[in-house]
């Protein structure tokens, strides 16, 4: 009888030394991991996919790359994770699957590759509504072949650039019913587009046609590589009450494009693509003065182009929704840095306002605010059309009338009838007063 107890206690104590093996095993990382993996979200793009993966705690990993197949490995030190990978790569033309396993304490990532990409691999720390991540970058090694590809320009078309504002993991701000910004900016850009589109004489660009994030830099990268001649970026105000409302149009400080365009004057052996028409003059010339005219003189023609289309775009902005501000405004924005590029930025009105995150919502308000966006564009440049554009061969130029002309003499100089002048500007006489302007017509 004792020896029977005896055996039974061992027996007892092997079976929860194996229990405590086992139950080690399975709650070591899973139940009592000081981190956890809580989300993971792909963003595929044309050039590039973001993953992006949601952390209860700041990432304690490494990575590493494997070939013949391709894969990209991560090792999170001492982390479970809860999210099915079943179908994360469905959409994405750079993953074939993701995979998972665990061992010693880690929990490894497998992300299958297509190819071979370029990778970037970095935390971030926890920033609006977002808790602490980790993010991965696949770039296509394609991408350079294709950036010095330039688009190829319709003789007399004016190349509207039209940037979507945020995108992907950056959602913008977000209204008090769960509206985002990058939502309601992708859709009146692709209004907007359809309706430059379908202006005879210009071209839409987009820099952003789906729901991801394109970097600040390569937005005016791509601008550049399109060869765009004005870029317009939409976005959606936010404020943290819902009191304010309204839109706005910005431009870039003149401090600003001065300090973008004195960081490639340094360099402008190798930055003269940044400079607009007299890059090829900047970069041969040895004289540093001209150099500096010239560029000066190309950052002075941005700006001045830029506040054009803003007070063009405000006035008809007026007649379709509440303003903000009804004039201008300077802000140091990154998308509006570039001293070749004429941009503006296009605050749509405020998300944080209960009304306004309704309106801009709403289908009928977004075309409507796309279309005071374009035609505020294109009679800006109807007005001050670009030399062998389309603009520049209809539509009316003006002319301020000077000390000594005469309706004739105009008639004269621009080879046009006197009665149709007359008729043009509805004079009912021959005088002309000095300083009067008249609508000249343009002949091509």
């Amino acid at each position: 009888m004792y020896r029977r107890v005896l055996l039974s206690m061992a027996s007892f104590r092997t079976l929860s030394l194996l229990l405590i093996v086992v139950f080690t095993n399975l709650f070591s990382i899973s139940s009592f991991a000081a981190n956890s993996i809580d989300g993971i979200r792909v963003w595929p793009a044309p050039e590039n996919t973001r993953i992006v993966f949601d952390v209860k705690q700041k990432p304690n990993y490494k990575y590493f790359t494997l070939s013949n197949p391709e894969r990209l490995v991560i090792d999170f030190t001492d982390t479970k994770n809860t999210v099915s990978l079943k179908n994360l790569a469905d959409n994405d033309p750079r993953v074939k699957r993701f995979r998972s396993s665990v061992s010693k304490g880690k929990t490894r990532l497998v992300l299958e590759l297509n190819q071979s990409y370029q990778s970037t691999v970095f935390p971030l720390a926890p920033a609006g509504q977002y808790g602490h991540r980790l993010v991965i970058d696949l770039y296509d090694k394609a991408r350079s072949v294709k950036s010095s590809v330039k688009t190829v320009k319709k003789a007399g078309d004016i190349i509207i650039g039209v940037v979507a504002g945020h995108g992907g993991e950056d959602p913008g701000s977000i209204g008090g019913k769960g509206t985002y910004e990058k939502h309601v900016t992708l859709a009146i850009a692709k209004k907007l587009q359809k309706l430059i589109d379908k202006e005879k004489g210009m071209r839409a660009v987009m820099i952003r046609t789906g729901d991801y994030y394109v970097n600040l830099n390569r937005r005016t990268s791509l601008a550049r590589e399109k060869n765009v001649d004005f870029l317009v970026s939409i976005h959606a105000d936010a404020f943290h009450t819902p009191q304010p409302s309204g839109g706005s149009v910005w431009v870039v400080t003149k401090k600003r494009a001065e300090s973008e365009l004195a960081r490639w004057l340094v360099n402008r052996e190798k930055k003269s693509e940044l400079l607009g028409g007299g890059g090829g003059v900047i970069k041969n010339t040895s004289d540093s003065h001209l150099a500096l005219a010239l560029a000066d003189m190309s950052k002075e023609h941005s700006l001045g182009v830029s506040f054009g289309v803003a007070n063009n775009v405000i006035k008809e902005m007026k007649k379709i929704t509440k303003m903000h501000k009804k004039t201008p405004q300077n802000g140091n924005f990154a998308v509006l840095k570039s001293s070749d590029i004429p941009s503006i930025l296009v605050e749509t009105g405020f998300i944080s306002n209960h009304r306004e995150e309704k309106n801009l919502t709403w289908p009928k308000h977004q075309q409507r605010l796309a279309s005071a966006i374009h035609v505020g564009i294109k009679n800006y440049f109807l007005a001050y059309p670009l030399q062998g554009s389309y603009f520049a061969s209809v539509g009316y130029k003006k002319h301020k009338v000077r000390s000594g002309e005469s309706l004739s003499v105009l008639a004269k100089r621009y080879n046009i009838s006197m009665s149709k002048l007359k008729s043009i500007n509805n004079l009912k006489s021959n005088s002309l007063r000095i300083g009067q302007t008249l609508k000249i017509p343009r002949t091509g």
